[in-house]
């Protein structure tokens, strides 16, 4: 009887899923990345870590993440050299919380010490994406967050913290260590959506002007909440698109 697989630690998971070439032909198969072999990909090439250090984060042994990455490189290779379309999908995973002993260097664990205050049961923690007093309209390249503490409907305290260069990929997963019941931001993409349910985070997406009357109007349940909110152009970077002007956000506080 075979050993069953052992789910693979992935940080978080991506916020662009589907990548397509120009006029590709209606019979091209999409290629599928597992969730796995992106995050190789991701810590190897991206990050520059070792295939060591790359199967100590994803808590398998090296021989697993070795495979794992020649897997990844050969599809890649075949979307680039064939013009295939290419989704992430799939896998045997799990979404890494923080709370494991075998990774030494956990960013969910070194942000959390840094950062993370107690918090009372009947607290609400707000994050909104934050530059100068303003919320900033990309959710993935964002540097800081201000987080807002909620009792009875009013702010009780606050505090901007810096997302440390973290990557699109990883911000739920921050968001989720710092302990934060709902995010408002202006756009994000459709994987940052996934990750951000999956934390059990509720979005309040498409929201412009100033942060501060923004988590105002939340703690005092009059900021609109559209499940379904999506910023598109999130995918289709390189369009001419821009974050800061496009006009995607329909809410505005301030």
């Amino acid at each position: 009887m075979p050993r069953p697989k052992k789910c693979r630690s992935v940080c978080a998971l991506p916020q662009t899923v589907l990548f397509s070439p120009e006029g590709p032909s209606e019979s091209a198969q999409t290629v599928i990345l597992t969730v796995e072999e992106y995050e190789t990909i991701r810590l190897i090439d991206k990050e520059g870590l070792s295939q060591e250090q790359c199967s100590q984060r994803m808590q398998v042994a090296r021989t697993t993440v070795q495979q794992i990455y020649a897997d990844a490189r050969k599809k890649l290779a075949e979307v680039l050299v064939e013009g295939l379309p290419l989704r992430i999908a799939g896998g045997d995973y799990r979404i890494c919380t923080g709370g494991s002993s075998g990774c030494g260097f956990c960013y969910k664990k070194q942000l959390g010490q840094i950062h993370v205050k107690p918090k009372g049961e009947t607290t609400m923690r707000i994050a909104v994406t934050y530059e100068n007093g303003e919320i900033f309209q990309h959710f993935g390249h964002t540097e800081q967050f201000k987080l807002y503490d909620v009792q009875d409907g009013k702010i009780i305290g606050s505090e901007v913290i810096d997302t440390n260069g973290s990557g699109h990929g990883a911000l739920a997963g921050l968001l989720s260590t710092l302990k934060v019941d709902a995010l408002i931001c202006g756009g994000i993409g459709g994987g940052a959506q996934m990750a951000l349910a999956e934390a059990g985070i509720k979005l309040y997406g498409g929201v412009s002007g100033s942060a501060d009357a923004a988590a105002e109007a939340l703690a005092a349940g009059k900021l609109d909440f559209d499940p379904n909110i999506r910023c598109d152009h999130h995918d289709h970077h390189g369009e001419g698109h821009s974050c800061g002007s496009h006009g995607c956000g329909h809410h505005s506080c301030g």
